[in-house]
């Protein structure tokens, strides 16, 4: 079977842009996701607030699918895939690990813990991907390598001074979540692929849905009655653009790029976080952040020109 990156080179003059959008859209979007979440959080409880946003973003995004084959059945056009039931299976899988372990999980960390020590232990992503893609025979190139050591470095540097107090549990936390996202990431394109396209997204949207809402009601969660409006905004903004867009646009990456490339949203996250920051809440930006910014755009850059040299 070819490989992603002779596929890319095959077809570069097609893909280049929407490999560009969607690294855009993993960078802008999860970027904003922090907040959105802890705004969230004051009407949905964890689990309840992932539950209900995959499983409304995964059934419009099936429901998408079942539109265009209907239109593609009765023209006799070509019909779109449809998850097969060993790969509903997979997704189950997937969507666990991903959705129903790591975002579980790192919603209930953001009850206890720093915006700064979520930023670093999510900055380790990169490297856990690598490290698991190592039992099934992918090695990162050199480059890559000091990209993602440089990487972590700026997200380092620009954490530096802020507030790392943290329970032991919720420390815990959001180390489950980050390798349980990073063994999903690595098993969706080695051992157990999800359908093709849109269906495979959706599929595995909504059983970590499912999933998230069985640990929701095995909770007790309640949400607040009535919803507060800051945290109803919120929670579209996350269905539309942290689920609908980012996320498929992430898995669109795993499947058709470098594990490095794919996962460097994961330093850029927190620079775009304190851009927003100084643009919407007018807070300053430090000589040190600057230069944090800079190692991080510097780290991105050796991992694209790694990726181009493959």
């Amino acid at each position: 079977m070819p490989s992603s990156s002779f596929l890319l080179s095959a077809r570069a003059p097609r893909l280049a842009p929407m490999l560009w959008a969607a690294l855009l859209a993993c960078y802008v979007v999860w970027g904003s996701t922090y907040l959105a979440i802890r705004v969230a959080l004051t009407s949905f409880p964890p689990f309840f607030q992932m539950g209900t946003r995959f499983l409304v973003a995964g059934g419009l995004l099936m429901g998408w699918v079942a539109w265009r084959r209907c239109r593609a059945s009765g023209s006799r056009g070509t019909l779109p895939p449809w998850p097969s039931g060993r790969q509903w299976l997979h997704a189950l899988l997937i969507g666990g690990l991903m959705l129903g372990v790591g975002m579980g999980l790192t919603a209930t960390a953001s009850i206890h813990i720093s915006s700064g020590l979520i930023a670093a232990c999510i900055a380790v992503v990169p490297m856990m991907i690598c490290g698991w893609g190592l039992l099934w025979g992918r090695r990162p190139s050199r480059g890559e390598l000091i990209g993602m050591a440089l990487g972590l470095g700026g997200v380092l540097l620009l954490m530096r001074g802020a507030s790392f107090a943290a329970s032991p549990a919720s420390v815990a936390c959001i180390l489950a979540a980050t390798a349980a996202w990073s063994l999903g990431s690595v098993l969706s394109t080695t051992r157990f692929a999800l359908a093709p396209g849109a269906s495979g997204f959706a599929s595995e949207m909504l059983c970590g849905g499912t999933l998230l809402m069985v640990v929701s009601f095995a909770l007790g969660e309640r949400p607040q009655w009535p919803p507060q409006p800051a945290a109803i905004a919120a929670w579209l903004y996350l269905v539309v653009l942290g689920s609908l867009v980012a996320f498929s646009a992430y898995m669109s990456l795993l499947a058709h790029a470098s594990a490095p490339l794919a996962s460097s949203y994961a330093f850029v996250n927190p620079l775009i976080a304190l851009l927003l920051g100084s643009a919407l809440a007018g807070e300053s930006v430090t000589r040190g952040e600057w230069l944090a910014c800079a190692v991080i755009l510097a780290a991105v850059l050796l991992i694209l020109l790694a990726r181009g040299r493959r």
